[in-house]
């Protein structure tokens, strides 16, 4: 047994880059050995968003969620750390998925210099922070839980 924090087991999660435009979205196999970007959602209706969530944690046999959260350099929770919490909450909701968050404070800056991508449009840049958000957590954890109450 290791000493907190301990790596979460592997399986297939989906991570989840918030934007207010776009979600970057990153994978990993079953054994948590393959992290790849995946297409970027563009935002729409949260409905509309949930549909084509829904048939992507399907087809990937997804079976948790790790969303970052932007925290500020200071540790404390900003407005878009608050907006992110709030939609990473009722996306595990609608799917009916655990949940972990990650701290990802500068993974944008982070993928920009791996990639050389800035602020594309595209969201090539958000997947790929979505990519750091995954790596982070299959290192570190902490475990899905189920999502708490809706606020």
């Amino acid at each position: 047994m290791c000493p907190p924090p301990c790596p979460p087991r592997p399986r297939s999660v989906l991570a989840v880059d918030v934007g207010r435009r776009r979600v970057g979205l990153a994978g990993c196999d079953s054994l948590g050995i393959s992290v790849r970007p995946l297409k970027p959602l563009r935002r729409q209706r949260f409905a509309t968003d949930m549909e084509q969530l829904r048939t992507l944690c399907k087809s990937r046999g997804v079976v948790a969620l790790v969303v970052g959260l932007p925290l500020l350099p200071n540790g404390q929770e900003g407005n878009q750390c608050r907006q992110c919490r709030r939609y990473g909450q009722a996306m595990a909701h609608s799917l009916g998925l655990p949940l972990a968050w990650v701290d990802e404070r500068y993974t944008s800056w982070a993928a920009g210099e791996m990639t050389g991508l800035w602020a594309d449009g595209s969201g090539q840049l958000d997947s790929a922070a979505a990519v750091l958000i995954l790596s982070q957590w299959l290192a570190e954890g902490p475990e899905p839980i189920p999502p708490g109450p809706l606020t």
